[in-house]
C-alpha cells in the first residue's frame, strides 16, 4: 500500500526552532533513518546468522517515516540518508522516496540518498534517480565471489556488481564502502582501489565497530586503518584532501588513479568533534550518538498527536542531550561489544 504525502500532517514551521544545535554548538543538519531492521544478507560483522527481527507492528509505517523525516527537514536538516538493515527490501519503499523528493523540489533538502548492499539496485536504480537520488553508498568488502559469500553469508557478488552497473547507467554516483577485516580482506585493499576507481567510484574503508552480538570475536576482526594506510604507501601516493561531505570520513586522493579514498576510523581516531548527524531507528527511536545508549522515543509523540508540536518538543529535548563523543572500544578481556545494539537496528 502506497501513500500520498500531501495528505499527511504538514510540519508547522512556525512552531519549529530555526535550527537544531547541540550543547557543543554543532548544527545537526544530517539525519540517517532506518526504514527496516531486515536484510537479505547476514554479514558476519553486522548480524548473527539467525537474527530475530522486530515484529512488523513495531515498525513505523511509511506515512510515519515521511512525517518524521519532514519534521526534521522543517527543523533544518539538509541531508537525509535512508538506511536499514537493507532499505530496498522494505515493501513499497519507493513510495517513501517519491514522497520525500518533494523536499528536494522545494529546496529545503539538499540531498536524499541511501546506503544499500546493492542486491536490489538492478531493480530500483532508475526509480531512485527519478526521485532525485544522485549518489548512494554500496557495501562491498571483497571482489572474490567465494569470500563475498562467506562474509555476507547470503549474498551474491554478481548480483551486486550488476546493481552497480545499473546505478552507473542511471547516472547515480556510487561510493563503495568496505569494512577492513583482519585476516579476511586486508590484502585485497589494492584490488578494491583499482576496481572502484577504474569504474569511476569512490571507495571508503571502515573500521569494524563494536556493536551487537555477532557470534564471533571482534578482536579477531579488528584491523586499525592506521596500519592499512601505512601499507598503502608502499604502492600508492596519498594526497590529503580538505573534503567534508558531512560524514565521518577523512579523504585522500590517490595520485596514480585520480580517485578518492576515505577512511572512517571510530576506533583509532575519534571523529566526533564535527559530528552533525543523528540516527532514527525503524521503530522511531532517536539516537543522538551511534556509540551511546542514550535515546529518545519519537514514536509516541508521533502517534499520539495529530500535529507536530509534541514531536518538535521531543526532538529539541533530545538534541539538547547530544553527547560530545562516543565511547567505542573493543573489550579484549571480555571479547564483547561496547553496545549490544546491532548496527542493523540502529541504521548503518
Amino acid at each position: 500500500m502506497t501513500f500520498t504525502p500531501s495528505t499527511l500532517p504538514a510540519p508547522n514551521a512556525a512552531t519549529a526552532a530555526p535550527a537544531l544545535v547541540d550543547p557543543f554548538g554543532r548544527h545537526v543538519s544530517y539525519l540517517r533513518v532506518s526504514v527496516t531492521d531486515r536484510c537479505d544478507f547476514r554479514c558476519v560483522y553486522c548480524m548473527s546468522e539467525n537474527m530475530s527481527f522486530l515484529p512488523r507492528k513495531e515498525l513505523l509505517t511509511l506515512e510515519e517515516l515521511d512525517r518524521l523525516c519532514s519534521a526534521f527537514v522543517t527543523k533544518g536538516v539538509r541531508k537525509l540518508r535512508i538506511t536499514g538493515g537493507e532499505p530496498l527490501v522494505r515493501k513499497n519503499i519507493m513510495s517513501l522516496f517519491k514522497g520525500l523528493s518533494r523536499h528536494l523540489e522545494t529546496g529545503r533538502l539538499d540531498e536524499l540518498t541511501l546506503t544499500t548492499n546493492g542486491s536490489q539496485l538492478s531493480r530500483y536504480a532508475d526509480e531512485l534517480k527519478a526521485c532525485g537520488v544522485r549518489r548512494i553508498n554500496v557495501s562491498i568488502d571483497t571482489l572474490d565471489p567465494v569470500k563475498f559469500k562467506a562474509i555476507t553469508r547470503w549474498g551474491d557478488l554478481a548480483n551486486v556488481l550488476a546493481g552497480l552497473e545499473a546505478a552507473k547507467r542511471a547516472g547515480i554516483s556510487v561510493k563503495i564502502n568496505a569494512v577492513a577485516l583482519k585476516g579476511v580482506n586486508e590484502h585485497e585493499i589494492d584490488d578494491l582501489i583499482r576496481f572502484a576507481h577504474g569504474e569511476g567510484h569512490d571507495l571508503t574503508l571502515i573500521e569494524t565497530m563494536p556493536l551487537g552480538d555477532i557470534e564471533g570475536d571482534r578482536t579477531d576482526q579488528y584491523l586499525p586503518l592506521s596500519i592499512v594506510r601505512a601499507r598503502l604507501l608502499d604502492n600508492w601516493t596519498l594526497e590529503d584532501l580538505p573534503l567534508n561531505t558531512g560524514g565521518p570520513a577523512r579523504y585522500v586522493r590517490i595520485k596514480e588513479t585520480g580517485g578518492r579514498l576515505g577512511f572512517i576510523t571510530p576506533m583509532t581516531h575519534n571523529f566526533c568533534e564535527s559530528c552533525n548527524r543523528v540516527r532514527i531507528t525503524c521503530t522511531g527511536t532517536l539516537y543522538m550518538c551511534l556509540g551511546q545508549e542514550d535515546a529518545a522515543d519519537l514514536r509516541a509523540p508521533l502517534r499520539d498527536n495529530p500535529d507536530n508540536g509534541a514531536l518538535f518538543e521531543a526532538i529539541d529535548a533530545a538534541i539538547a542531550r547530544k553527547p560530545k563523543g562516543h565511547d567505542f572500544v573493543i573489550d579484549r578481556r571480555q571479547k564483547r561489544p561496547t553496545l549490544t545494539r546491532h548496527m542493523s537496528v540502529t541504521g548503518g
